[in-house]
């Protein structure tokens, strides 16, 4: 029985990581234009939110971090990667955090993620270029982080709700 459940856990995890990696090259290639330079959806966020509540922080982390380093990879740079990166492990940490205090629902978590992970972006870019000056963007990039987390959040949820009948 063991064996059927790691087997399952692991196909799991690697569909995960596939689907995280496709909605990575959706977003490249058809950048979905808000308005606001350097703001995407955050597609592959689904996939992040999804697996923190099927499959648990340490593995939604492997997934996040497989998830960025595959779409750097492919259709990036270094330094693409890099803020990628930076924006994914900190959306990670606020999002575990707060999932671990039982406070906030998935919306919630999945908002200040997307908030995170814009500050997380920016950080790298103040880091980068030596300047705060980066940081006169961040009023922006806060509305966009919870209008994006928020409806990442509210797809998540719909899609956790659907999982619970499967199972």
């Amino acid at each position: 029985m063991r064996r059927e459940s790691t087997a399952k856990k692991i196909a799991l995890f690697g569909m995960l990581v596939a689907l995280g990696f496709v909605f990575s090259f959706v977003e490249f290639m058809l950048p979905i234009n808000l308005g606001i330079p350097g703001v995407k959806l955050g597609l592959a966020n689904l996939v992040t939110v999804v697996a923190l509540y099927t499959m648990g922080p340490t593995e939604t982390l492997i997934i996040s971090v497989v998830r960025v380093m595959l779409a750097g990879f492919t259709f990036g740079s270094i330094s693409m990667m890099l803020y990628s990166m930076a924006g994914a492990l900190l959306s990670f940490a606020v999002m575990a955090l707060l999932k671990k205090s039982g406070r906030f629902g998935v919306v919630g978590i999945s908002t200040a993620g997307g908030v995170a992970h814009n500050a997380g972006q920016l950080i790298v870019a103040a880091a980068v270029l030596e300047t705060a000056n980066t940081f006169y963007y961040f009023p922006i990039l806060l509305v966009a982080g919870v209008l994006t987390g928020a409806v990442i959040g509210f797809v998540s949820k719909l899609i956790l709700e659907r999982l619970k009948h499967i199972k």
